[in-house]
């Protein structure tokens, strides 16, 4: 019986498949749809502070557009710095690219030297990233089981969302027993309420 790590490489291949099929400007511009479709979300109108996320995978959406949207809407835009080895999550605010640090991707991340440390019950709405999800909620993410941590953390009132593809969205994606789930699935199509 394939296991679940398998299982969720599959997805993840088929979904890069699809969409390496498609041009590049029909995926910039469904991505353009479904960051259009976030500013008419009421939640994330509403929303005073945003969590959000450096994209570590090419299949996550990517948030430049998202992050000068935001801040034109004068929004407090929040990233959360993962201490591994401490097990801690702090969160900071991040008025622009001149408070990041890091040497690579994957390192990249808020410079608490630069920014000012938010406290996690004050963020109202959190994007978390995603390769892949379903319509109950579930997410293939690339970032090691940080965002299950840190979804695990956050106050029940802050509504978690991802915005993604419709390409991206699967019939049911396998799911170990510490993972977590998203609220909210805002695509390029639809906005989905988790079941």
């Amino acid at each position: 019986m394939e296991d679940v790590r398998e299982k969720r490489r599959r997805i993840v291949s088929e979904i890069e498949k699809k969409l390496s099929s498609q041009s590049e400007a029909a995926v910039k511009e469904k991505q353009k749809e479904a960051v259009d479709r976030l500013f008419e979300f009421a939640n994330y109108v509403e929303a005073r502070i945003a969590l959000l996320y450096l994209p570590r995978h090419f299949l996550e959406m990517p948030i430049a557009d998202i992050m000068e949207r935001s801040y034109g809407r004068k929004k407090v835009l929040v990233l959360p710095k993962f201490d591994k080895e401490r097990k801690i999550i702090r969160f900071y605010k991040v008025d622009d690219a001149s408070c990041l640090t890091g040497k690579n991707v994957e390192e990249m991340g808020p410079d608490p030297k630069k920014c000012r440390e938010i406290p996690m019950e004050n963020i109202d709405i959190a994007l978390i990233p995603g390769v892949a999800f379903d319509e109950k909620g579930a997410r293939i993410g690339a970032d090691d089981g940080d965002f299950d941590r840190l979804m695990g953390k956050l106050p029940l009132t802050t509504r978690k969302v991802a915005v993604t593809l419709e390409d991206q969205v699967v019939a049911q994606i396998p799911m170990e027993s510490r993972a977590k789930y998203v609220d909210i699935l805002v695509t390029d199509q639809r906005v989905i309420y988790k079941i």
